[in-house]
């Protein structure tokens, strides 16, 4: 082997042994992912309970329309801060990643249909809202405090839970949607 192409060996050895350890620490598991955004994870697998209910155009919209997507389900109400806040974020993952399997479901608890249509108007949202006129599907996720948030996976399975705003599209919450998106059971 001639010197030249031996030096070449060398550096592309170096180069690789250099991306390994790189790749390793890029590769965060989807657990170390959950715990940085502060999301709780189940210890057991919880079938997620079916939401019902009618969307803003009068449709009626069920979560089961949406087994093989993973699906951010947000509860939500136009009078809570918090909520205002991690709305945009919401907006700008629903771009990234709706061609991916990803389905953002915000859930309004208790307002009146034109106040909704105006806070969706407002903040020019795109993505689909389910109202919950009476709280029935709050209660049967146990929602004590606005917003909460639940990540169901494809096989409408509860991944993970997180009460209060995020940041959901900064480089932690994609990188966790993006792992939700690559599982599969």
């Amino acid at each position: 082997m001639s010197p030249s192409v031996r030096r070449f060996l060398s550096l592309g050895a170096v180069l690789l042994a250099m991306a390994i350890p790189s790749a390793r620490a890029e590769a965060a598991t989807i657990d170390q992912l959950a715990a940085a955004l502060g999301i709780l994870t189940p210890k057991e697998l919880v079938k997620a309970p079916e939401v019902v209910g009618p969307g803003l155009d009068g449709n009626t919209i069920r979560l089961g329309d949406f087994r093989g997507k993973v699906v951010f389900l947000n509860f939500w109400a136009t009078w809570c801060i918090p909520c205002r806040e991690e709305m945009p974020a919401m907006e700008r993952l629903h771009q990234e990643f709706k061609g991916q399997g990803l389905v953002v479901l915000a859930v309004n608890y208790q307002e009146n249909p034109s106040t909704v249509r105006a806070f969706i108007r407002e903040l020019k949202l795109t993505f689909p809202v389910v109202l919950d006129p009476n709280g029935d599907a709050a209660t049967k996720y146990l929602v004590r405090g606005l917003p909460a948030t639940f990540l169901i996976d494809r096989n409408q399975v509860i991944a993970g839970r997180a009460i209060g705003a995020r940041e959901w599209d900064s480089k932690d919450g994609r990188a966790y949607i993006r792992a939700l998106l690559a599982k599969t059971r």
